[in-house]
């Protein structure tokens, strides 16, 4: 009879064990998942344009909060004291302008703990970028020996930065002469220093390196180097707007610079209507907007350096029939404020183009 018994028992057990995973959905206890004291209420990521307005609901899950902060891109839009129940809240979401910005929402309870629950937010440009093409001016020579990589215009005479893709010491910044693409005057980095971006400022050419992480100073009128910057991540296109240096990376962000220290003042990304820019090379500042060549294409963006917003597209592949020759891509706008003229070329190409930007059919 103890035998029966006995078999009866490990019968049961084994039912039990066979059944408990049909009822938990699996062989195994899930741990309870931690709930934070607030969350949002949605849970994926925002997606918005422009200066939209994005509602926003916040659920209080203990009584226990004694602070709870609204961070967005790390600005604190909102705190709340001992909040309880549910938040509205509206977030202008396009106060930093374009861009993937952080949401986070940190928590702190009154035995000093801290969570946090976060978002991202991506806002798009709410302009459709103008579409427009390079009409050609006039065609000057260009030095096909140039890798170019900045070109600029100080007191009426231009300024050329070249890079070195052969790594044989070819970086240089030199005064050309427009007229004939004579090299009057030159300095130059050893092999191993790929010159990027140039500007001129205060009777100095800023010129930076792709990635040795250096920004070279040199005297506008001699040419000779005078000091140098260090700064983080690779070096691109670099301008100025009479105030900061402003600087690309070869992504869709834009730095700004104090020209004294090299310091971030304040960074943007470049968005139009559907997304990011990436690929921004060389930069020029003209009449309060930033024109960039975007690598690999014959294109260029025109944005808001205050938002990031697209406000043109131009394409320039005109130029690249004409100009380019055996050279590389187009890389390399110049803005002469003493006539007010535009040029253009482009990486090892053999001419250099006056240009205008126009819109179809005009």
């Amino acid at each position: 009879m103890k035998k029966y018994i006995i078999i009866g028992l490990l019968l049961l057990v084994g039912v039990v064990f066979l059944i408990k995973p049909l009822l938990t959905g699996s062989g195994e206890i899930d741990p309870k998942e931690e709930v934070l004291p607030a969350i949002f209420k949605f849970e994926d990521n925002l997606a918005t344009v422009g200066d939209e307005k994005a509602p926003l609901e916040i659920i209080i899950n203990i009584d226990d909060i004694q602070k709870l902060e609204l961070y967005y891109n790390d600005s604190v839009l909102q705190t709340w004291k001992n909040p309880k129940g549910k938040i509205s809240f509206t977030l202008e979401a396009g106060l930093f302008g374009v861009g993937t910005r952080t949401l986070n929402l940190l928590s702190t309870l009154k035995d000093g703990s801290s969570f946090v629950d976060n978002r991202m937010v991506r806002v798009l440009s709410d302009i459709l970028p103008i579409k427009k093409s390079v009409q050609i001016l006039g065609e000057f020579p260009h030095n096909p020996t140039s890798f170019t990589q900045g070109l600029a215009f100080f007191n009426g005479k231009l300024y050329e930065g070249t890079g070195d893709p052969g790594d044989q010491g070819k970086t240089i910044v030199a005064e050309v002469e427009l007229n004939s693409g004579a090299i009057l005057n030159s300095n130059g980095l050893q092999a191993g220093f790929f010159g990027e971006g140039i500007t001129v400022m205060n009777d100095k050419i800023y010129q930076l390196t792709w990635k040795n992480q250096k920004c070279y100073v040199y005297d506008v009128n001699t040419l000779q180097l005078l000091s140098e910057f260090n700064y983080k991540g690779e070096g691109w296109g670099l301008t100025n707007d009479g105030t900061s240096l402003i600087m690309s990376d070869g992504t869709e962000r834009i730095v700004f610079r104090s020209p004294e220290t090299f310091a971030i003042e304040r960074t943007i990304e470049v968005y139009n209507n559907q997304g990011p820019i990436n690929y921004l090379n060389e930069l020029e500042y003209i009449d309060g907007k930033i024109y960039a060549n975007v690598w690999t294409t014959a294109g260029v963006a025109v944005f808001d350096p205050k938002t990031g917003k697209v406000l043109e597209e131009i394409d320039g592949s005109e130029l690249v029939k004409l100009g380019r020759g055996a050279g590389e891509v187009l890389n390399g706008i110049a803005h002469n404020p003493t006539t007010g003229k535009t040029y253009m070329t482009g990486k090892n190409w053999v001419k250099l183009f006056e240009v205008k930007f126009v819109e179809p059919g005009n």
